[in-house]
C-alpha cells in the first residue's frame, strides 16, 4: 500500500513540474505587449529620483543639519543640506542665507550670487538685507 502512495506521489509532483515548465515556456513565446511595459521599482534608493513636496519640519531638520556641518567645516556637505532644505521648502530665506554663506566659503561666487538673491528676494526687509547687498556687490 505505501508503494503506492509513493508512486502516487512522485507521479503528481512531476505532473506539477511539467504543468509549471508549459506556462513558463507560454511565457517566453507571446509577446510582448504593446505599448510601454511597466518600469519596476528602483531597488537601491541611492539612484532613484527623489520627488520633493513642501514640508517646512524637513527643510528646518536639514537647515540644522546643515548648521552643524557648517560650524564643523565640512562646507560641501553643509552645502548639500542647504539645497535639501530649498527644495523642500523654496521659501525658506534662512535656508538661502546659509547656502549662500557655504557657497561663498567654497569659492563659489556664482552659486552664493544666486544664493543671496534669491534671500533678498523673499526678505528684502531682513535686518541684514544691507549687509547681503554689500556682498553681492562684491560677488559680481
Amino acid at each position: 500500500m505505501s508503494r503506492w502512495i509513493l508512486a502516487l506521489l512522485v507521479a503528481s509532483v512531476a505532473l506539477l513540474n511539467a504543468q509549471d515548465r508549459g506556462q513558463l515556456k507560454k511565457d517566453r513565446s507571446q509577446p510582448a505587449t504593446s505599448g510601454k511595459e511597466a518600469v519596476p521599482p528602483e531597488e537601491d534608493t541611492s539612484l532613484a529620483v527623489k520627488e520633493y513636496a513642501f514640508n517646512p519640519l524637513q527643510a528646518e531638520n536639514e537647515l540644522k543639519i546643515g548648521n552643524f556641518y557648517f560650524k564643523t567645516g565640512k562646507y560641501r556637505s553643509a552645502a548639500m543640506r542647504f539645497q535639501e532644505a530649498t527644495k523642500w521648502n523654496e521659501g525658506y530665506s534662512d535656508a538661502w542665507l546659509r547656502l549662500g554663506e557655504t557657497e561663498e566659503k567654497l569659492k563659489d561666487s556664482k552659486a552664493a550670487k544666486e544664493a543671496y538673491a534669491k534671500y533678498l528676494e523673499l526678505a528684502s526687509d531682513a535686518k541684514n538685507a544691507a549687509e547681503i547687498r554689500k556682498k553681492l556687490q562684491k560677488l559680481k
